[in-house]
């Protein structure tokens, strides 16, 4: 079957999450209230936004300055003091990216200065309210912080925090490594996307207070590749002044590249445009359009040495990913390994994933036969993976499943490798440590929504927390069935008392203990949750069986 297109399932989303925008209760408020202008001084100057239903929002706000021509490569510029009133009524331009790949409504076009950032607040009333400090997903090549999806509106309004998310650079403009090639003061390129976010977080620590805010309060938390940029600003000295508390969510940065990969990718690069090492300097003056199309080029060409996680680098995302490396001087180590991050020992941390995360995956990389396994191709499927471990591999998890179908099975398996092994092993690291405490979560609620040409259901597949979590579950991709309010009320309830009080509750739910080596306790999510104790023990056993004979 063609695989599934990314915009058409976007656009089955995005008018979904735009409905959902400013709602605080299960149907739409019977009269939406007109827009006013509000204003709100920044260290820079005012600027005007605008209030509705009960929240103000600023939009397109600029974080740093101009990180194109002379500053490309580079950390940002100084931002520039304005006079009179900078109007912040709509979303700033993303990072330069592939076309279609950013879902927020009247979003500009890429451009490649982009560090702005985008604020929802109750009010601007001098309250000290926690600030929750979104990174949008997208890998570390596309996405913004104007996706629909992640509205910051309801999550503001019903649980009174203020929300922030930001643009910042992506792909080779943000990660291209050049410390060996240039030196100077381009050392740190490889991290430039990353350090862009630690300098959102400075201008909220400057300027948060003028928005309701608390900047002694500021919990950080992003999904998929904002959970791994969330996992490298939870390691990053230049960050750490600035957040106190963290959600790493279906996006485990366990190990990043090291500083040898991310010089055999820039070395692949300069080779793909004829470029000398000693004539590097043409590199800035490309144009944006010919730097992505040099790194999509790149991108299709497989290499080792990416993005990792799980027990002993089992469990990888991606090939030839454009992301930060440890390179002595922005990030100083792997973000947990060998161990959780020094800086960030008292600050507590949640970390998990959704049970059926592989879905997605399947669906965009067009491999749908995935849903109607029999046993057979499971079989098949698993020896072409595992070789000689297949037949450990499947019985494990016919011992542990054994009511579910060859279908359940693989996405199983898949689910845990992409996602899980990362995540059980950043709270173990967190927990070895001794410090504040680590809480790790399943997202159970399940879609009934059925993938495109299938008879397959969402389920708690890739990216369904996110609605869920900013409680943008009206219309999308979240599904038809009432019970989805309650489900987003729990993650939402968990999410913001973390936030206000480093301690997740939600009324009428389990009380969710931190992570232990013992009973490993993990908090299902769902419209009633529940707390496991030594969840998927066989399947984790077998994983860390099979990782210690690799090594």
């Amino acid at each position: 079957m063609k695989s599934f297109n990314r915009r058409q399932f976007i656009r089955l989303t995005a008018a979904g999450m735009a409905a959902s925008a400013f709602m605080s209760n299960r149907v739409m408020a019977n009269v939406i209230q007109s827009k006013t202008d509000v204003i709100s001084n920044t260290a820079y100057g005012k600027i005007k936004g605008y209030r509705l239903n009960g929240v103000s929002i600023f939009k397109g706000v600029p974080y740093a300055g101009k990180v194109s021509g002379e500053r490309r490569f580079l950390t940002p510029g100084k931002l520039k003091p304005w006079t009179g009133v900078r109007d912040a009524n709509r979303l700033g331009a993303p990072s330069i990216q592939p076309p279609n790949q950013t879902y927020g409504i009247d979003e500009p076009l890429p451009d490649e200065d982009c560090l702005v950032l985008n604020i929802w607040t109750p009010a601007n009333d001098n309250q000290k309210r926690p600030v929750m400090f979104y990174s949008h997903g997208g890998g570390f090549v596309t996405g913004s912080g104007g996706s629909a999806m992640q509205d910051g509106a309801n999550l503001a309004q019903r649980y009174n925090v203020v929300v922030v998310e930001t643009n910042h650079r992506l792909g080779l403009l943000g990660y291209l490594y050049l410390d060996e090639v240039a030196g100077g003061e381009f050392k740190g390129s490889g991290n430039r996307g990353v350090q862009d976010i630690a300098f959102a977080l400075q201008w909220v620590n400057d300027n948060i207070a003028e928005f309701g805010g608390d900047p002694d309060n500021v919990m950080i938390f992003g999904e998929s590749g904002g959970g791994m940029k969330t996992s490298c600003l939870y390691a990053m000295p230049q960050a750490a002044p600035y957040f106190n508390k963290a959600s790493i969510e279906s996006g485990p940065g366990v190990i990043i590249k090291t500083a040898d990969e991310a010089a055999v990718t820039t070395e692949m690069l300069m080779k793909q445009l004829g470029i000398a090492k000693n004539n590097w300097q043409k590199l800035l003056e490309m144009s944006p359009q010919q730097i992505l199309d040099a790194q999509l080029a790149l991108q299709r060409t497989p290499v080792d040495g990416t993005m990792r996680g799980g027990f002993m680098g089992i469990g990888s995302i991606g090939t030839n990913a454009f992301g930060p490396v440890v390179d002595g001087i922005v990030l100083p180590n792997h973000p947990f390994d060998p161990t959780a991050p020094d800086i960030s020992k008292d600050k507590p941390l949640i970390t998990g994933w959704n049970e059926d995360e592989f879905i997605f995956f399947a669906m965009y990389g067009g491999d749908t036969s995935v849903f109607t396994l029999d046993r057979k191709g499971l079989e098949e499927k698993l020896q072409a993976e595992f070789g000689e471990k297949a037949a450990l591999v499947l019985e494990t998890y016919l011992k542990a499943n054994p009511s579910a179908t060859p279908a359940e099975i693989y996405i199983a398996i898949r689910s845990i490798q992409f996602m899980g092994l990362g995540s059980i092993t950043i709270a173990e690291q967190k927990v070895k440590q001794g410090g504040a405490p680590a809480y790790l979560y399943n997202f159970g609620y399940k879609s009934e929504l059925k993938v495109p040409g299938t008879d397959y259901a969402f389920g708690s597949m890739h990216a369904m927390d996110i609605p869920f979590k900013f409680y943008n579950i009206s219309n999308g991709m979240a599904g038809k069935r009432p019970e989805r309010f309650e489900a987003a009320d729990n993650m939402c309830q968990l999410w913001t008392s973390f936030a206000r009080n480093s301690k997740p509750i939600a009324k009428g739910q389990p009380e969710w203990e931190p992570y232990n080596l013992e009973s490993r306790p993990t908090m299902r999510i769902d419209t009633v949750c529940s707390l496991l104790n030594n969840r998927y023990k066989r399947e984790i056993d077998m994983w860390r069986y099979l990782a210690s004979q690799s090594i």
